[in-house]
């Protein structure tokens, strides 16, 4: 009996490990750091804005059901104050921005398993890109970006668990 709890529970973490990788495994990160500026110096920010874009002609896209920009600026919060930069409106070091698009129109190549090439397909698309600028300077000190496919079957938990994934992949190698 113990051994197929034992069994039962080992089945279950990798199912569940599984499905944790394959939630995330289209998001695709990339960061850029200036390699001149001294990332770990900078200690206060300050938000500059946000921007959304959607291509979206026919009507497909399903927004989530909570606020993305509040949620998103939040798990930024949560990456910066990680790194000990704490927010200030009182001349920040640093300058946030990010911006979010949706493209459902967006078109790539996938193979054609009855035949031997590849055709044209709808796969719909989303990015992120994160800014910091030089508050001094006003030049961007780093950028992340990521991209992902849109999966408008999901839940708004597995739409916050692919933010919060690809938020904090965005931050993992800052100094």
């Amino acid at each position: 009996m113990r051994a197929r709890f034992s069994c039962l529970m080992v089945a279950l973490a990798l199912l569940l490990g599984g499905c944790a990788s394959q939630l995330t495994s289209d998001i695709e990160v990339h960061t850029e750091a200036d390699p001149k500026s001294n990332l770990s110096a900078y200690k206060t920010y300050a938000w500059l804005g946000s921007a959304g874009i959607l291509n979206d002609p026919q009507g497909l896209w399903k927004p989530p059901g909570f606020d993305v920009d509040m949620t998103v600026r939040k798990l930024i919060d949560g990456q910066l104050k990680a790194k000990g930069i704490s927010q200030s409106d009182k001349q920040p070091d640093l300058l946030v921005g990010y911006v979010l698009g949706i493209d459902m129109d967006a078109m790539e190549l996938k193979q054609n398993p009855e035949k031997r090439f590849e055709t044209l397909q709808n796969v719909p698309k989303g990015a992120l890109i994160v800014v910091l600028i030089d508050a001094e300077s006003g030049f961007p000190v780093w950028v992340g970006e990521a991209i992902a496919n849109i999966r408008n079957k999901g839940s708004d938990e597995e739409a916050m668990k692919r933010l919060n994934y690809a938020i904090s992949r965005m931050f993992r190698d800052f100094p």
